[in-house]
């Protein structure tokens, strides 16, 4: 897992070859005024819109998720947003099968720990990192990518 901000978004460049085709969306899309829904950016990245209001910490646990073909970057656009985190190695209670066609595997585990969110931030979650997003009190606006793993 990586949390930064969006001025240090080119650190991360080399970690995978999609990654500055996603930061270049970013940094040239009109956040503030995106509308909701999803959209492909171009082969193996594609852009997930959301202005919602947040949930509580029970009920996004109990999406407790991770996945294995893509990577997830999740950019907190407007708002405070907590997302619960643990490594995967350590989830050992499936919440039902993988489902190939959403790829999410979900777990009925315990966050081992909690972080904020807030304007410009962002989190990489890996198909190591098991993750519980959009834990607000109110409403945050914030943007996923889904970044495909290379073979």
């Amino acid at each position: 897992m990586i949390i930064d901000t969006l001025a240090n978004a080119p650190k991360y460049f080399s970690v995978h070859p999609l990654f500055e085709k996603a930061f270049a969306f970013i940094s040239s899309t009109d956040l503030a005024n995106a509308p909701d829904g999803k959209s492909e950016i171009s082969e193996g990245l594609k852009a997930i819109f959301s202005n919602a209001q947040g949930k509580t910490a029970e009920a996004s646990l109990s999406k407790f998720e991770c996945h294995n073909k893509n990577i997830d970057i999740q950019l907190c656009i407007h708002g405070v947003e907590t997302i619960g985190w643990t490594p995967r190695e350590k989830c050992v209670s499936p919440n039902g099968g993988y489902n190939d066609e959403k790829d999410v595997q979900l777990f009925h585990d315990k966050a081992d720990t909690f972080f904020q969110l807030t304007d410009g931030q962002f989190a990489i979650f890996f198909p190591e990192d098991v993750h519980a997003p959009m834990i607000s009190e109110g409403v945050v606006k914030k943007l996923v990518i889904k970044v495909r793993l290379t073979s």
